[in-house]
């Protein structure tokens, strides 16, 4: 091949990354950026708020990533049937997944509601804001079915190459999300514009309100991306039936469960993690949460592309077109380490800054950016393991993914934080210290075996040249 034609391939392979995660990244960006408001208003309530809101924040993603396991599932029956050009059985799996979301939507919202009294104290939260935090978690999981119709249903519209319908759905439910966070959390109150003041309604509802903010967001999003889906061209499931169907549920399942597991193993450490760190204090549980929001802008990047990974690598291991898959990795890593970058540089100038933006407290701010200027050196790294993990959920490989993150996260990240805190005094830098210690584990790993796996289809496909002449 040329170097005219290898160009050629690259920049065509660059063009379609792009186009489908891209979407992706203004999506999260959106989401981020509520996330950030939602954070400043609460904070603006006081370090007590913040704490009871961040207390049961790993909780969240416990269940949220569990669920979306079960959504990766789908993501590699659908992206493989439309790369083997077989649209009916991927609008059949779309039928399997309105199955899903109304079973796991039912049975999350029976756990969930059950037990927001319990979650706070496993959490170890202060017993004087335990009863704020459990309020909040109550309200935030009641539309539970709603909130897996958005994370199934959007993850199935990816799956089809569609990433623009998830995107438009979120910038409807984030914009409700903040008018509603601007109505219902704060008291009536005079505000001035260019020197013209205006009474501004409020409920006055406190955190409360923020969690009412969330819910209304989350129905009105399940119910949009549930009507998207029904309507769409390519992956609707209209007229396919809903009951459970095995020829789809097991291959589902079979990618699914050893992501479900990992992303519960995985999310049971977070929740481990913070329960240690909430153990450290309230300017210690504050300042976690505040980092673990301002962090989160920097990971869109790593995302972004994962989400594209794993639609493209699908799509070229049903197709069966290996050569599909190298030009993908070799287009795809370097252009995730270089955004990786740009954004680990952007949080390590910016650190104290963006604290500054949720917290007023100065002990918040100053341990806040001391932790982001710490993992911030660690984002390329990062962002690798992001990337391979995507291609490996499209080509339904999740077995090594899951050892990998369970090993890191209860080895190194949860077992390294406990000796730290509990044996050395070591407070949230030391617990954040073993974090980037698991993010680094994680590199090594996927980055090894990606290499491995390699070298050995070009021996296979070596052998197999030599068997034909």
């Amino acid at each position: 091949m040329s170097n005219k034609s290898r160009f050629s391939d690259t920049f065509a392979m660059l063009r379609v990354i792009l186009t489908l995660s891209v979407p992706t990244m203004l999506e999260q960006l959106l989401q981020t950026a509520v996330q950030y408001i939602d954070t400043a208003m609460v904070g603006s309530l006081g370090t007590h708020a913040t704490a009871a809101v961040g207390a049961t924040t790993t909780v969240n993603w416990l269940i949220s990533s569990t669920i979306s396991a079960i959504g990766v599932g789908f993501l590699a029956f659908i992206s493989q049937s439309f790369g083997a050009g077989n649209k009916e059985k991927a609008r059949k799996a779309a039928a399997q997944a309105v199955t899903a979301v109304i079973a796991v939507g039912i049975l999350f919202t029976v756990l969930t509601v059950s037990l927001s009294g319990a979650i706070p104290v496993w959490m170890r939260v202060d017993p004087e804001i335990q009863g704020m935090a459990s309020r909040y978690f109550l309200i935030l999981y009641i539309p539970m079915l709603f909130r897996t119709a958005s994370i199934i249903f959007g993850t199935v519209l990816r799956a089809s190459g569609d990433t623009k319908t998830p995107m438009q759905v979120g910038i409807i439910v984030n914009l409700i999300n903040i008018a509603l966070n601007f109505l219902l959390i704060y008291p009536t109150r005079t505000i001035t514009i260019f020197g013209n003041s205006f009474v501004v309604k409020g409920a006055g509802l406190g955190i409360e309100g923020a969690a009412a903010a969330s819910a209304v967001s989350y129905i009105v999003g399940g119910i949009a991306i549930t009507v998207m889906l029904w309507k769409h061209k390519e992956i609707s499931p209209k007229g396919k039936s809903i009951r459970p169907d095995m020829s789809v549920l097991k291959p589902c399942l079979r990618v699914a469960f050893p992501n479900m597991l990992q992303r519960f193993a995985t999310s049971l450490g977070y929740v481990a993690f913070a329960s240690m760190i909430n153990a450290l204090g309230e300017t210690a549980t504050a300042a976690h949460t505040i980092a673990n929001t301002v962090e989160s802008l920097f990971y869109i990047p790593g995302y972004g592309m994962q989400t594209a990974a794993a639609a493209l690598s699908g799509n070229a291991y049903g197709a069966g077109d290996k050569n599909r898959l190298k030009r993908l990795s070799k287009t795809i890593i370097p252009l995730e380490v270089g955004l990786m970058i740009i954004s680990g540089g952007l949080l390590f100038i910016f650190a104290p800054e963006l604290m500054k933006l949720f917290s007023k407290d100065s002990e918040v701010i100053a341990l806040g950016a001391a932790v982001l200027c710490m993992v911030a050196v660690s984002e390329p790294f990062y962002g690798v393991p992001i990337v391979i993990e995507g291609m490996m959920q499209g080509q339904g490989k999740t077995v090594a993914p899951f050892i990998f993150n369970v090993l890191g996260m209860w080895c190194v990240r949860i077992v390294g934080t406990f000796i730290c805190t509990n044996y050395f005094g070591g407070g949230l830098k030391s617990a954040w210290g073993c974090m980037i210690a698991h993010n680094l584990l994680l590199f090594i790993l996927f980055t090894a075996h990606f290499t491995i796996t390699n070298l050995r289809s070009r021996d296979n496909d070596t052998k197999q040249l030599v068997r034909q002449d």
